[in-house]
């Protein structure tokens, strides 16, 4: 009938008001892979002739912001960039990556009864293989890669709008200054995760609102 409100159901209600939404980053969070893609950054980088770093220091300092924001304040053309790693990563050795220990149980137990979705500056092909191979398929929600878009506020915005989670209730788990920084900037719950790129002291510059030393630590937010 015209005016007719339906009462809230239980279930909406736990929707609305308890369910919260997990952003992971992939790499450095997920995937132990920091040796891998230094690797592919620097020999990406020399095929497009901007040599702009040369020390693991110098690498990890990419990270401090966007990835790609970093290369292009480098003078790098992320769009050549692009094109050169789609060439280059068929010819890499992915078994060299690996998951962290202990990451597995915990996100399973959090998908349970929350949404879970991948925000990373990787692209989707390499994260979805990893997944199957480290028997991950269908945890996720979905893989916001660099294939759909290349800045993770606005991967966050995204996934924000399509899940309706209200962002007090979203948190990004992320391991470099840069994905805290984004996180903020989405206005989200930020959780910097010590054991991956960024050590702690770096990321405690950037005031995220958690710190975690294991991954069971996610299960206490």
């Amino acid at each position: 009938m015209p005016g007719f409100l339906r009462k809230p159901h239980i279930t909406d209600y736990y929707l609305m008001h308890m369910m919260k939404m997990f952003l992971f980053d992939f790499d450095g969070v997920i995937a132990d892979s920091l040796n891998f893609y230094e690797n592919l950054v620097k020999r990406c980088l020399e095929q497009t002739g901007a040599t702009v770093i040369k020390t693991r220091e110098e690498y990890l300092d990419l990270f401090d912001g966007n990835f790609y924001d970093s290369l292009r304040e480098r003078g790098v053309d992320t769009t050549v960039f692009n094109n050169v790693a789609m060439t280059i990563s068929p010819q890499m050795d992915y078994s060299s990556i690996v998951p962290f220990n202990d990451l597995l149980p915990v996100i399973r137990e959090l998908a349970r009864d929350n949404t879970l979705l991948v925000v990373s500056s990787n692209t989707s092909p390499p994260i979805k293989a990893f997944f199957s191979r480290y028997e991950y398929d269908g945890i996720f929600d979905d893989i916001l890669g660099a294939d759909f878009m290349l800045s993770k506020r606005k991967k966050i915005d995204h996934a924000l709008g399509k899940w309706q989670v209200p962002r007090e209730r979203t948190y990004y788990v992320g391991d470099t200054a840069g994905d805290i920084r984004e996180g903020k900037e989405a206005g989200i719950k930020t959780v910097a995760a010590t054991w991956g790129w960024h050590s702690r002291e770096r990321l405690e510059k950037v005031n995220p609102d958690y710190i975690i030393e294991t991954p069971g630590d996610l299960l206490r937010i």
